[in-house]
């Protein structure tokens, strides 16, 4: 599956001429993978740069974290996603606190839960390192905080 560079209409393998704007092709066109879930290329590397202690402060301290990311860099979108990842961590933090009054199920099943959002959490600290804005692994796919 190959895509048009001009347009982004969707072009069979090796044609010569895009059928949606009519754009020639110099050389075959190729299908890249596109992951869904990293968002780097939506930040000006600037932006990264400047707010890169933000973001990992958002990350290593929690609600604490977000609050001085939201005080601090209000501005920056890079900072403002990772405060995001980082809010929905500390939600689902706080909900498996609640699984604690479940007997038994939930005193196993709470502090399994909490080491896997704790292993999240390093996964995106390391991200933010690299300069990278990857939804969480797990919860980027709960619907709430976009």
């Amino acid at each position: 599956m190959a895509f048009c560079p001009n347009c982004g209409a969707q072009v069979e393998e090796g044609a010569p001429v895009c059928p949606n704007c009519g754009t020639t092709f110099s050389a075959p066109q190729t299908a890249y993978p596109v992951d869904s879930k990293d968002h780097t290329a939506e930040f000006a590397p600037q932006d990264i740069s400047e707010n890169k202690v933000f973001a990992m402060a958002a990350n290593l301290m929690g609600i604490v974290g977000v609050i001085i990311t939201l005080l601090a860099a209000q501005k920056s979108p890079y900072a403002m996603f990772h405060a995001r990842q980082s809010m929905k961590i500390s939600i689902c933090e706080i909900l498996c606190g609640f699984m604690l009054i479940v007997p038994f199920l939930g005193w196993i099943a709470a502090p399994v839960c909490l080491i896997i959002l704790f292993v999240v959490r390093i996964i995106l600290f390391f991200q933010v390192c690299n300069g990278q804005a990857k939804e969480a692994p797990i919860i980027g796919n709960f619907g709430f905080l976009k």
